[in-house]
């Protein structure tokens, strides 16, 4: 016991040394391309971290999402690791099965686990517009071991063939979202967005569980389906294109805890 101490300092060294060459707007590469990463706040440099990766929207880059109020300030008090890849050309490979960027996000996380040591058990993937839907393309080709998705005003078509599948799906939209247009179903079904995942997951009708806000000036109105396989959550509000004040830091608060 008495050389506990010293392997805790060597474990936190270590650590230490394969991390600092690359945080915040210093980007950690991987060949030709490369992503961010932003440690909680007081983490202890042994504690292993969940992890929030984050595919940006259209023409942003990852030194925006490690400093951006709606998604870093969530993970930084909430012992979260965040991974902000960097897409080609500033954009995501989304449209069709076998996505490169599906794979080159499996070498981020892959990347940061040799540089921190993460909770495998606590892997989240979330994106905004473009984002989300290249968040919903990783989950559905690479998603066997993803705690939750967390997509934000985007999503593929229901008719996608996935493979695979988060244990959790979370999914936000805005009814009057003019940039990637709300997916209603027929006869105005706003559970439309989340079918495919419904389907996949072995859903039971979904319940009402709403309204509820994170911020007075934005209501959501939110069903959850209970699954064979999982779960499936979507908020529905009646604004447009955006990510939600502390709609990420929100769904980490309610994951950590279902997780513990």
């Amino acid at each position: 016991m008495r050389h506990l101490p010293f392997l805790i300092a060597a474990l936190i060294a270590l650590f230490a040394s394969q991390a600092a060459a690359c945080t915040g707007q210093t980007p950690c590469m991987i060949g030709e391309r490369s992503y961010h990463v932003l440690e909680p706040d007081d983490w202890d440099g042994v504690t292993p971290l969940p992890v929030l990766l984050h595919f940006h929207g259209w023409k942003r880059q990852g030194t925006l999402i490690v400093r951006h109020d709606r998604i870093a300030s969530g993970t930084r008090s909430r012992g979260v690791l965040l991974l902000a890849p960097n897409g080609e050309n500033a954009t995501w490979d989304f449209w069709r099965p076998g996505s490169p960027d599906s794979v080159f996000a499996r070498a981020v996380i892959d990347d940061a686990a040799a540089r921190y040591p993460i909770d495998r058990e606590q892997i989240f993937v979330s994106g905004y517009s473009f984002g989300a839907n290249m968040a919903w393309r990783f989950a559905c080709e690479d998603g066997a071991d993803l705690r939750a998705m967390l997509a934000i005003s985007g999503a593929l078509s229901q008719f996608e063939k996935c493979t695979t599948a988060p244990q959790e799906v979370r999914q936000v939209f805005g009814l009057d979202d003019q940039v990637l247009p709300f997916p209603m179903g027929q006869d105005g079904d706003e559970t439309y967005p989340v079918q495919l995942w419904r389907t996949l997951l072995s859903c039971e009708e979904g319940r009402a569980a709403g309204p509820w806000s994170a911020r007075e000036f934005l209501t959501f109105e939110r069903t959850v389906w209970d699954c064979s396989s999982g779960r499936v959550t979507l908020d529905v509000h009646p604004a447009g294109h955006f990510i939600p004040h502390d709609w990420i830091a929100t769904q980490l608060d309610q994951l950590l805890v279902a997780t513990n």
